[in-house]
């Protein structure tokens, strides 16, 4: 896709690593802090409350908006993927980011580029078994490239993809990378889908269809507030709840939020974790359980709603 220069004036699109640089130059010398929200675009409120975390956090806000081709399994799905630059800056630009990055897919992988990033591990679960290998080399290979180029203070991402949240503050541990990891809360629609770029392609009737995942974690969540703590009784619970939509899960997990090895009962903070595809469009998503009677109650259905 050819970039075009965005006519908001209160944003600074930029399509080169030097550009970058030297949009942050300035603040880089006062002192003042930077702040990178990631994105491959198709701005929604849960990319937006990423901006406006970082803006409160942070002196100068940049987003970045890259496709990024070498995590797309299916070409049709890269291509599928929404974009729109204009009305994206004009949306980062309300959240408070005041510089946009979106590079080239040339810029970001010139040519003669031979160099990936894999963490292991944590990658052979959940998406890796599905997507595999290839898709987080693409996502662990493409946030150290944007952390090297834009060398923010604090990165900002979203619990909704947990499983990459895990991958990239493990790389950025491992490679002593110096910036923050923040993570946000997912942000959901008024009736608890998590909010998703894909929700676009969805039809009308795919779109009710998709209430299974929020329908699959709530259940699960009811079901370990009244004292269920096996795994196979939670999921249970999850899966009856998504097949009521008619809905299969690709896969359906309770795992150790820091490892990803599964769990057998629920002892202490676990991840439920979810996938399915609705037609065409693959939807994931997640929550936080917790044994009855543990600290920090959730709501009933866990993440932000956005009305």
């Amino acid at each position: 896709m050819r970039h075009q220069p965005t006519l908001d004036p209160r944003i600074r699109t930029v399509f080169r690593v030097a550009e970058l640089r030297e949009a942050l130059a300035p603040a880089r010398r006062e002192g003042r802090t930077i702040g990178l929200v990631p994105t491959m675009g198709a701005l929604h409120d849960g990319h937006l409350s990423l901006i406006e975390r970082a803006r409160a956090e942070c002196d100068l806000v940049v987003a970045s908006l890259f496709v990024n081709p070498a995590q797309f399994n299916e070409r049709s799905d890269l291509e599928r993927y929404p974009r729109r630059q204009e009305r994206d800056a004009e949306l980062a630009a309300d959240a408070g980011a005041r510089v946009l990055f979106a590079p080239s897919a040339e810029e970001v992988y010139p040519p003669g580029f031979a160099t990936t990033v894999e963490v292991l591990g944590v990658t052979d679960r959940l998406e890796g078994v599905v997507r595999g290998s290839a898709h987080f080399r693409g996502v662990s290979t493409v946030v150290t490239k944007l952390l090297c180029m834009a060398l923010p203070d604090v990165a900002y991402f979203g619990q909704k993809d947990a499983q990459q949240v895990v991958v990239i503050r493990r790389l950025v541990t491992d490679l002593n990378l110096p910036v923050r990891v923040e993570v946000c809360e997912t942000v959901r629609e008024a009736d608890g889908l998590a909010m998703s770029s894909r929700n676009a392609l969805l039809s009308p009737e795919e779109r009710s269809r998709a209430l299974a995942l929020p329908a699959a974690l709530r259940a699960a969540s009811e079901h370990a507030a009244d004292g269920e703590r096996s795994a196979a009784g939670l999921l249970d619970a999850a899966r009856a709840a998504m097949l009521s939509f008619e809905v299969e899960p690709e896969y359906l997990a309770l795992v150790d939020p820091e490892t990803l090895e599964p769990c057998d009962t629920l002892a202490g903070e676990a991840l439920l974790a979810v996938a399915a595809r609705i037609g065409q469009v693959r939807l994931i998503d997640n929550a936080v359980l917790r044994p009855a009677g543990a600290s920090a109650p959730r709501p009933p259905l866990p993440g932000k709603a956005i009305a």
